[in-house]
This record gives C-alpha cells, structure tokens and sequence, in this order.
C-alpha cells in the first residue's frame, strides 16, 4: 500500500534578535543575538521532550530526532508533524503509535552536547550493525572546496554568533555540492534536522554513500554515531574529535576529518577514505591507520 510522505508545516520564526549591550569603552548600541526558544515535542498528544532550538526547520529537526533516536524505524511512519511557535509546541502524529515507548524512553543518556544534548536507549545499540559503503571516499580538493564553501556562507553567526552549523555536501559530481545547510544553539539539533531532511528525501544512505557530513563543533560520540546511521561516511569538522568520538569511526569504519580551516586538517580515522594530492600518498601509506596531519604531507610533497 502506497504511504504518502508526512505533512510538515513550515512554521517560521525570527532567528535573530536585537538587545542593548556595552562594549569595553562603555558605549552602548544594539547587537544581535541567537532568538533561542523551546519546542515541547508531543507524540500522539503525549509529551516527549522539550528541545532549545533556533528554530530554523524545527518540522525537520522534530522527524530527525524521531528517526536519531531510533523512536521510529521508516518516515512512512509519521503522518503529519505540525509546529505552532505561539505556544512553542510540535505535535507528532503517528500512523499505528510507537510500540513500546514508555520503555524506549525509559533510559536517557545525557550527552556532551551543546546545552546537553540526550539519546533515548543505549547510545551504542546500533554501532555493530552498521555498515558504511567501503568505497566512498573525499579527495584532498574536494574537502578544499567544500572548507571554502562554507567560509563564504553567509550565516546567522557571522551576523550573531553563538551558533552551530552542519552542512550536508554531495561529492557525486566531482565539485562538493552543498545540499542542505543549517544552523542551531546546539549541534545535535543541526544534525538531526540534517537527517530529517535526508529522510523526507528517501535519500538515506545519500548517492550511494558519495556524501559528506561538515559541522563546526566537535566529534563526540553522538556526532559520529548519528553521521554513521544516517549512512555517511566521511566527517568533516571545524574542531577535534573526543577519544569515544574517535572510537566509533573506528569500529564503523568512518573517516573523521578535524582542525579542517583553510588548507589544514588533521585525519583521525580511515585515512584511507581520504585521497590525497600527488607527492602526499607515499606519505599518507608509510603511516596506516594513524592520524594524519596535513601540514607534515604538504611539507613532504613540497620536498619530493
């Protein structure tokens, strides 16, 4: 039987606000800030959580939660999702219900998060059956590219600060293309409605895997376990990777790019995945599986 896909709303809110502020000579004048709010997410008129959110797709980051937490297994699930910024709320509704939600819920792992961040269940049920297409992969120009293409991004924390950002990036047609980018307080909400997006799509794994992950905060565990379900298989952030981080691309077979700001990077998982400039691969060889500073290769390239 044919399911349509849900009925999202497309309920908008301002990202930004005005306030008055002082600066160090003690002269005051109105700078802009995050508009930070709660959205209570109801499933099937029961209350699940209260997500701190920018705001900027909450419909999307409300089906990616569902999906991240592993609350419901298919999109096709979800019948409508409706988001009401006057009362702050999200109302899921379902197809048949959630089977056994009181116990999926029961356990909570609170996360290293930005705000603190919580997975229902635990956060490694899934890591052993997941499996990654073992031949995609990123060139050296291509993480290039898409570094840069986020630099000239214009972004709510160019203009306000005190945000995240993910982008989703494309590889199939050579040049990284940015399929979809977004901004939030925290992180986990902009990979989640990352994810969403993705599944209203059908698109999880993204062309068969020649897809790439970009976020400006750091690889935790939850980070990595959520690009992994989501079937992407190279990471790219603006900051490092935590030790359980690392552990996970490791055992799932994730390449986990750091430190990733103009031409400099650190790879700290399956370098393999990574393909680099000639004069840098016999490098990159004589060192399997160890973490792979990029200025130490354009160094030995430029000396070769």
């Amino acid at each position: 039987m044919f399911l349509p896909l849900p009925h999202l709303t497309l309920a908008q809110a301002p990202l930004t606000c005005e306030i008055d502020a002082v600066n160090e000579y003690g002269e005051q004048h109105k700078v802009s800030i995050p508009a930070e709010r709660a959205l209570t997410v109801y499933v099937d008129k029961r209350e699940l959580v209260t997500l701190m959110t920018l705001g900027a797709h909450p419909e999307l980051l409300v089906l990616g939660y569902l999906r991240n937490q592993r609350l419901v297994k298919s999109v096709y699930d979800i019948e409508s999702i409706t988001v009401d910024w006057e009362v702050g709320a999200a109302a899921v509704k379902t197809r048949q219900g959630i089977a056994d939600i009181e116990e999926k819920t029961s356990r909570r792992v609170v996360t290293t998060g930005c705000g603190q961040g919580s997975m229902f269940g635990g956060l490694m049920d899934e890591v052993d059956q997941i499996e990654l297409p073992p031949g995609a992969c990123i060139t050296q120009s291509q993480l290039y590219g898409l570094v840069n293409t986020i630099r000239l991004k214009e972004t709510t924390y160019k203009s306000a600060g005190s945000v995240h950002a993910c982008a989703l990036f494309g590889t199939a047609s050579g040049d990284p293309e940015m399929l979809f980018f977004v901004e939030d307080v925290g992180r986990h909400n902009a990979i989640d409605t990352i994810a969403g997006w993705m599944w209203m799509r059908n698109t999880l794994p993204i062309n068969g895997g020649s897809s790439v992950f970009y976020t400006t905060g750091r690889l935790t565990s939850e980070m990595v376990i959520k690009s992994a379900q989501m079937g992407v298989p190279v990471v790219v952030s603006r900051s490092g990777i935590t030790q359980m981080g690392h552990q996970v691309a490791q055992s799932v077979g994730l390449c986990a790019i750091g430190r990733a700001t103009n031409k400099r990077f650190i790879c700290y998982a399956h370098p393999h995945r990574l393909k680099l400039q000639a004069g840098l691969v016999a490098k990159l060889e004589a060192k399997p599986g160890s973490p792979v500073d990029n200025r130490s290769y354009l160094k030995a390239g430029q000396e070769a």
